[in-house]
């Protein structure tokens, strides 16, 4: 989880475009929702699934792999903290 200050309409670019790049990277299928207090994704992929929730004082993330994938949970965590604090302003990423 990130929190930040950047409001709703901030925080939603940047999911939405970490959205475009789950498609293109790693051929997820994205679902994006927005909403009035929170925005919602809904991602899968070939053993993932996963849940992303953007409001206007934080960035949520919640990934459930599939069997053949939780060996590897440590490395695909790393990488989509790293994904989403590339989007985010520096000073929130840390």
């Amino acid at each position: 989880m990130r929190k930040h200050a950047l409001g709703l309409l901030a925080i939603r670019k940047i999911a939405f475009r970490w959205a475009e790049l789950a498609e293109a990277e790693y051929g997820m299928r994205c679902v994006y929702q927005e909403g009035r207090a929170a925005d919602e994704l809904f991602f899968t992929g070939a053993g993932v699934q996963g849940h992303l929730v953007a409001t206007r004082s934080k960035l949520e993330i919640k990934v459930e792999l599939g069997i053949l994938l939780r060996a590897f949970k440590s490395s695909i965590e790393q990488e989509m903290v790293k994904n989403i604090d590339a989007l985010l302003p520096a000073k929130l990423s840390k």
